[in-house]
C-alpha cells in the first residue's frame, strides 16, 4: 500500500486521509507508534480471566456452529459477522446494559500539527463504559486477513479522547480475532493478542469471550 501524499513542511494545507488508507509506516511516522513485544506490556488477555460458565459456553458453541454454517455461503460481509458472531457475543457479555452502551458508525478524527495530517474515518462499533471507552472493535469481510485491519484499528484507538488511560481494540473477521492495547506518550506504544481462530478444535470463542469481559471489568 503507498504511503499517503503529506505535504511539504510549511504548506498550509491539511492533508486528510481515510483510516482505511493508512498503513502501519504511516502511523509510525507521523503518529510515534511503536510495536511492543514484551508480553508483560499486554497482560490482561493472558491472566486472571474470568470465568466462562456451562451455560455460557453453551450459547458460543451456538455461535460457532452459526459461523461455520455462513461459511457455506460465501462471501461473509462485515454486516454479517456482527450480526451472527459480535452481536450475540455482546449480548451474552450484557454489554447492551448499564453502565454499558453501544454506539455504531462513530465517527473519528486524528491530527498531526508538526505534519499538518488528519485522519478520519468511521469506527464498526464502540463499546463504552459510563461514557468512556471500553473497546473499539472493527469487523473485516472473512477472506481478510486481520492485518488489514491492524493500522485502521489503531487510528481509531488513537483517537480515544481519555490519553492517560490504556486504549484496547478487537479485530475481527468473524473466524479470526486478535486484540490489541494501545498506551499514548511521546510514543505511542501499542501490543497485540494472539489470534484466537473459531475454526480450531474446541471452541476459542471461549477464551475471546473471557478476554472481552476481562477488559470490559478493568
Amino acid at each position: 500500500m503507498a504511503t499517503p501524499h503529506i505535504p511539504k513542511s510549511g504548506s498550509r494545507s491539511i492533508n486528510t486521509v481515510s483510516a482505511d488508507k493508512v498503513d502501519l509506516r504511516f502511523l509510525i511516522e507521523h503518529f510515534n507508534l511503536k510495536y511492543v513485544q514484551d508480553l508483560d506490556f499486554f497482560l490482561e488477555w493472558q491472566s486472571d480471566l474470568p470465568i466462562v460458565t456451562p451455560a455460557q459456553k453453551s450459547d458460543l458453541d451456538v455461535v460457532k456452529q452459526g459461523y461455520l454454517n455462513l461459511l457455506d455461503y460465501p462471501s461473509l460481509l462485515e454486516s454479517a459477522v456482527q450480526v451472527a458472531v459480535l452481536g450475540p457475543m455482546m449480548f451474552l457479555g450484557r454489554f447492551f446494559l448499564p453502565p454499558f452502551h453501544v454506539r455504531g458508525e462513530k465517527s473519528i478524527k486524528i491530527e498531526n500539527e508538526d505534519y499538518e495530517v488528519k485522519v478520519t474515518g468511521k469506527l464498526d462499533i464502540l463499546l463504552l463504559r459510563d461514557n468512556f471507552w471500553v473497546m473499539a472493535i472493527e469487523s473485516k469481510r472473512s477472506e481478510f486477513s486481520l492485518e488489514a485491519g491492524r493500522a485502521q484499528i489503531l487510528s481509531y484507538m488513537l483517537a480515544d479522547p481519555d490519553a492517560d488511560r490504556p486504549s484496547y481494540g478487537l479485530v475481527t473477521s468473524g473466524g479470526s480475532f486478535t486484540f490489541l492495547k494501545l498506551t499514548r506518550g511521546e510514543i505511542n506504544h501499542y501490543s497485540l493478542s494472539r489470534i484466537f481462530e473459531v475454526i480450531n478444535p474446541g471452541n476459542e470463542l471461549y477464551d475471546v469471550f473471557a478476554i472481552l469481559k476481562k477488559i470490559a471489568a478493568l
